[in-house]
């Protein structure tokens, strides 16, 4: 939405939104913008046909189409990504390619071709992407992350938080922990949450209220069954909404720390499945000395961080300062500017 609206200020361009069945955004005040649904028959065949004549193409993950859509000559492919940082590695290094056919091999660093820019926040994620996508140097657009642009909007957020202050009145008078894991879609038992939610309120109910924002599999009833205390939030689709009111994060191998640490306050690392997670993924670093804040493994140790409060925030200060290095407040600005000036 950042880029959209930046695209909007410093251009007359119109342009065409291409939503997908993930995609929870529904691009209110956007003027400019068409928005087609990939899933209508009608709109799947203007989107190939759009994809295959655009001048400049934004994306922001990975869509296998890509490797057969033929883009016009000299098109601008930009992958805004969905991550300011990275744990996991993902791309040409994730670990699962080696146990694939080569059929899809070919498919996915088909897709990775097509990307003739991506967007950081930082020199580290330069070099990941670089490794990851197979992109050059030249490639890479040094403006931050547009989407960051929202920590620094002090209005924005004060009108983010009066609405989730309306919607959840609870977190007037309690402190906010917000529970947000990594979706782990192949994981067979991803229809359970890992922390004990009941031992959790039995230690914390007075103080604290749990928002959990979980994959769309985990449908128990929180709510009713822990009134006042827990609330699934993971219809809302702007996390970073949600970071606003959020006084501990609660994540493990996700990228949402990555922005958080922009608020400067505690997180918790509940990486249960740390070891198993690691020889199956990757990360690409020692993750104990990357993440800024306490690893926990179960429920019991999770209750007895909160308890303890103790935080390093001097950490989560210089974590913030790494990976958000041109991510300052004015990155779509800059990102814009790059395209049609650069």
């Amino acid at each position: 939405m950042y880029t959209l609206k930046e695209l909007e200020k410093q251009t007359d361009e119109r342009f065409l939104i291409i939503k997908t069945p993930k995609c929870m955004v529904n691009f209110e005040g956007v003027s400019n913008g068409t928005v087609l649904n990939f899933t209508t028959p009608i709109h799947w065949i203007q989107s190939v046909y759009h994809l295959a004549t655009a001048r400049i193409i934004f994306i922001d993950n990975y869509y296998g189409i890509l490797s057969k859509t033929n883009f016009r000559n000299n098109v601008l492919c930009i992958q805004l990504w969905h991550a300011a940082g990275a744990v996991k590695k993902f791309g040409l290094q994730d670990p699962s390619l080696k146990y694939r056919s080569k059929r899809a091999n070919r498919r996915i660093r088909k897709v990775y071709q097509r990307f003739t820019h991506v967007i950081v926040g930082t020199e580290k994620m330069a070099a990941i992407f670089q490794q990851s996508f197979g992109i050059s140097d030249e490639g890479v657009i040094r403006s931050g992350i547009p989407r960051t642009d929202f920590f620094y909007n002090t209005v924005g957020k004060q009108i983010v938080k009066k609405k989730l202050l309306h919607q959840i009145p609870v977190i007037n008078n309690k402190i906010v922990i917000l529970y947000a894991p990594t979706f782990r879609d192949n994981d067979p038992n991803s229809t359970e949450i890992a922390i004990d939610v009941r031992k959790y309120c039995d230690a914390l109910c007075d103080d604290y209220v749990l928002l959990l924002r979980l994959h769309p599999s985990i449908k128990h009833d929180f709510h009713n069954e822990f009134p006042g205390i827990v609330y699934d939030v993971s219809t809302i689709p702007d996390v970073n909404h949600l970071l606003v009111i959020t006084d501990i994060l609660i994540t493990d191998y996700s990228s949402i720390p990555f922005e958080f640490s922009l608020l400067e306050r505690p997180m918790i690392f509940f990486a249960y499945d740390l070891e198993r997670y690691e020889r199956t993924r990757g990360f690409w670093e020692d993750y104990e000395k990357l993440v800024p804040g306490p690893v926990v493994k179960n429920t019991d140790d999770l209750i007895e961080v909160i308890e303890e409060g103790h935080f390093d925030m001097q950490r989560v200060r210089e974590f913030a300062a790494l990976w958000n290095q041109y991510s300052t407040g004015t990155s779509s600005k800059q990102l814009i500017k790059a395209i049609y000036e650069g």
